[in-house]
């Protein structure tokens, strides 16, 4: 059974920092990425990392959050920096076997950028 499973979401005040981690029951995922979804709002893709390395990231979060991964530990991580009330939102792990497969999904965190 394939899982994912993130955890460190939280409540930061502006300007805050955040570390997002994503527990994989697998190693061969070929994309992993972070997506959000707001009250009110559609889900959208924030950060995506490929299998050799290269990475995408939504423009609202360019400079501030960065995507990486430790291998050996099957496990991806969004680092989330200079945070914004506007970063508020139910962040998911999100992950393919293939290009064409399915999307699998963690359950989601909570992170609420607040003063």
């Amino acid at each position: 059974q394939v899982q994912l499973v993130e955890s460190g979401g939280g409540l930061v005040q502006p300007g805050g920092s955040l570390r997002l981690s994503c527990a994989a029951s697998a190693n061969n995922f070929v994309v992993m990425g972070w997506y959000r979804q707001a009250p009110g709002k559609q889900r959208e893709l924030v950060a995506q990392l490929l299998r050799d390395g290269r990475t995408n990231y939504a423009n609202s979060v360019k400079g501030r959050f960065t995507i990486s991964r430790d291998n050996a530990k099957n496990t991806v991580y969004l680092q989330m920096n200079s945070l914004k009330p506007e970063d508020t939102a139910v962040y998911y792990c999100n992950g393919k076997i293939t290009i064409v497969g399915r999307d699998y999904w963690g359950q989601g965190t909570q992170v609420t950028v607040s003063s």
